[in-house]
């Protein structure tokens, strides 16, 4: 008789960027942490550590801290830069409009833009919460291209419908509709269910 094979996690490759919006990243990085058999591997842009201090006055180490391994983001030598490496999506949040061109062709200059290749190539799920406004030709032709070589486009724009109260609540929904697409379970984006009446 042989072997069963033993329970895997699933993989889920989170980059931070260095676009405004870090605390797109981290509250991903908090709710996936929470979850069982769930296994979250971290790169993080020198931009996106200037973000995260002066957007969320927290320690490099706390975040980190948050990930089940953290990878330089020049480690181009790194797990992630190969197609061997098994996972199940991966998400860029914040997307910088810098990271969103070096995506959109195929410019694996860091580790980053190097694991988001991989997952085109890979044909796996790559979603980009792309953070800038208002939007020139050069950024929604890169997005038009990283949507025809299969990757997903998600501005973190806040829906309404739910009547949140805090940025705290927008945030949660966005990041939640992430997980969503990523088909992991969520609580903070309800689904729509019509109109009341």
């Amino acid at each position: 008789m042989g072997e069963h094979p033993t329970h895997t996690p699933r993989r889920i490759v989170v980059a931070i960027s260095g676009a405004s919006g870090a605390v797109y990243g981290v509250r991903l990085l908090q709710l996936l942490h929470e979850l069982p058999g769930v296994q979250t591997h971290l790169t993080v842009s020198e931009a996106g550590w200037l973000n995260v201090q002066q957007e969320l006055d927290m320690p490099r180490a706390s975040v980190e801290a948050l990930a089940d391994v953290v990878y330089p983001v020049h480690d181009v030598g790194a797990a992630l830069a190969s197609g061997s490496f098994r996972c199940d999506g991966m998400v860029v949040a914040p997307c910088s409009m810098r990271t969103l061109a070096a995506v959109a062709h195929g410019m694996s200059d860091n580790l980053i833009t190097r694991a988001a290749d991989v997952m085109l190539k890979e044909r796996r799920k790559l979603i980009l919460m792309v953070r800038e406004t208002p939007l020139n030709l050069a950024h929604l032709r890169n997005m038009t291209s990283v949507t025809e070589m299969g990757g997903i486009i998600f501005p973190p724009v806040p829906g309404f419908y739910h009547r949140p109260q805090t940025i705290a609540e927008m945030v949660d929904h966005s990041v939640s509709r992430v997980m969503d697409l990523l088909g992991l379970p969520q609580i903070n984006a309800p689904r729509w269910t019509g109109l009341t009446h």
